[in-house]
């Protein structure tokens, strides 16, 4: 397996949606920087959670990307790799994940089974709820947490609203891509909000999800405290979300494709909100 067909296998670059707000919640619970040690060890445990979760749902959902023409030429339905390659890497990831959470502290490694249990699930989910979207943006809105538990070994009000903040922006995202499998979903029986509500009711949903998602994220801010930097990044998040839904309206594959691709700039930009927020605060 070349580097090049395991990034995107996995689609490494997925990982700018939660590692920033993995790092941010890190931050936000050490008041600062919390030492090299804590950064990897969280660097390493959410790669590795990410990676075993895409693995898991490629070999998973293997047949019904094969009927799939969007998705018919991923790695296993074109014969790249098989799905034997696909579980072991996902077991690779999971093993790596294990180390870093016990290295870690005792509450990141007892709740290592509820986290790999959520990972492995989600494909299954869209067998039979539509909800699927919002376990989708429950199980990676956990990165958040996850950061800040990492340093602190406990839950706090920043934790919980990140964790929300997060995962209602990964299910609105998550219902904006799964308008380009609307028709294909219906026809093969797979559960969505598209597939329920149709475009314009999935688009209100996504909007619906992201409207908490700022709200959220401002209740951030107000239990922090964080200074104007963070108001100033939630500002511009609140922008990009808007465009991406006001290009929703005209749901071509192009727009569609845009409008999810957005969402990989916000991570980042709440991420250095957080960062110069703490450094200049009130």
């Amino acid at each position: 397996m070349t580097f090049a067909t395991f990034a995107s296998f996995v689609k490494l670059e997925h990982t700018l949606f939660a590692l920033p707000f993995a790092y941010g919640g890190m931050l936000l619970a050490a008041d600062g920087w919390p030492g090299w040690r804590v950064f990897l060890l969280v660097t390493v445990a959410m790669v590795g959670a990410r990676t075993a979760a895409m693995a898991a749902n490629r070999v998973i959902d293997a047949r019904l990307d094969a009927l799939n023409p969007r998705t018919a030429g991923r790695e296993i339905p074109v014969g790249k790799l098989t799905a034997r390659d696909g579980r072991l890497v996902a077991l690779a990831s999971l093993a790596i994940l294990a180390v870093a959470a016990a290295l870690l502290n005792t509450l990141t490694l007892v709740l290592l089974p509820v986290a790999v249990a959520f990972l492995v699930a989600y494909p299954y989910t869209k067998r039979f709820t539509w909800a699927c979207h919002l376990w989708l943006g429950l199980t990676i809105g956990a990165a958040a947490a996850g950061g800040y538990i990492a340093v602190t070994g406990a839950f706090a009000p920043a934790a919980w609203l990140l964790w929300l903040g997060v995962g209602a922006w990964v299910a609105g995202f998550d219902v904006v891509y799964a308008l380009l499998d609307l028709q294909f979903d219906r026809e093969h029986g797979v559960r969505s909000i598209p597939a329920r509500f149709g475009a314009d009711g999935a688009r209100a949903w996504a909007a619906a999800l992201h409207g908490v998602t700022l709200l959220a994220l401002a209740g951030v801010a107000l239990v922090g405290p964080l200074g104007w930097p963070y108001w100033f990044a939630l500002a511009v998040t609140a922008g990009v979300l808007a465009w991406q839904h006001l290009a929703l309206r005209r749901r071509s594959a192009g727009e569609v494709l845009a409008a999810f691709n957005a969402n990989l700039v916000i991570g980042l930009l709440m991420l250095g909100g957080i960062v110069f927020g703490l450094a200049l605060p009130g």
